[in-house]
């Protein structure tokens, strides 16, 4: 990190002279009809590790697609707004011409190839890459290193390895292709919460060592912010929120609505939907 960001870590633009990844003003509609996206504006400092919170249907898993331009297969589009990367739009870009300049999104859900191995799994995700098998083989290498539970598993069908290996062989898949950024949606979902922390410390792993930036989308509140710099809060489809993750954790609605605590302590879900007028932002 350098001095400056050292010096003043509270917004992207400290962390960076101009951010990685900038997302102004995008509104997505579904089926021309449904407004998903309504006006989001997001930054990924380089280097960093960035997290979209919001609960189900906010519009988290929208906003990675609409920067890594898969909308199409859905019948969604970008409909206002700008997404730039390094400064330069990437709008008219195919997801594989994405890939080659380094962002990679890896999707919800896992979505390994479950008839081939772990290892050909993997190996997909150097189809794009034309600097020679041993680079490749080196990497490969390297993805066993971060996740040695695939190592061991290189021979198995995907199909029958558990949750957390799959998780685990889509984001080493996404790694294959040597990104500059990841979007990683939703991680921990389905996950044991001691695969959840590990798979978390990898991607904290990941960025210090291998300087890969993260943009993170994920419902889990509390272990995003435990590892994120820097948050943005969706709701019905745009921020009400953002900040630094440390002062989100302490924020009293992050707390409230996000973190199911309040001054009185811990309180139930119940609770905490009744309390959902209360909202500030939706006033």
């Amino acid at each position: 990190m350098t001095d400056t960001a050292a010096a003043a870590p509270d917004t992207p633009a400290a962390q960076a002279a101009a951010p990685l990844l900038a997302v102004r003003n995008v509104e997505v509609v579904y089926n021309h009809v449904v407004l998903v996206l309504r006006g989001v504006s997001l930054e990924v400092p380089e280097g960093g590790i960035t997290a979209l919170l919001g609960g189900n249907g906010a519009g988290k898993s929208t906003t990675l697609k609409a920067i890594s331009n898969l909308l199409g297969s859905e019948r969604g589009e970008v409909t206002k707004g700008t997404i730039a990367y390094r400064g330069l739009p990437i709008a008219g870009l195919s997801p594989a011409e994405l890939v080659r300049r380094g962002v990679i999104q890896v999707m919800e859900g896992r979505h390994c190839f479950r008839h081939l191995t772990v290892e050909e799994n993997l190996l997909t995700g150097a189809y794009t890459r034309r600097d020679g098998s041993r680079k490749v083989a080196a990497d490969l290498e390297m993805v066993y290193a971060y996740f040695p539970r695939l190592a061991e598993r290189r021979k198995s069908q995907a199909g029958y390895t558990s949750g957390g290996e799959q998780q685990m062989c889509a984001i080493g898949r996404a790694l294959m292709s040597r990104p500059e950024t990841i979007l990683l949606d939703e991680p921990s979902m389905g996950l044991a919460p001691q695969l959840v922390e590990e798979i978390f410390q990898i991607v904290r792993n990941l960025n210090e060592k291998e300087r890969v930036s993260f943009l993170l989308a994920e419902q889990n509140t509390n272990i995003a912010l435990k590892y994120a710099r820097y948050g943005y809060i969706l709701e019905n489809g745009r921020v009400v929120m953002e900040g630094a993750a440390a002062a989100l954790r302490e924020n009293a609605d992050v707390k409230e609505f996000y973190l199911g605590m309040s001054e009185q302590g811990r309180r139930s879900f119940r609770d905490v939907r009744s309390y959902r007028r209360r909202k500030r932002w939706l006033n």
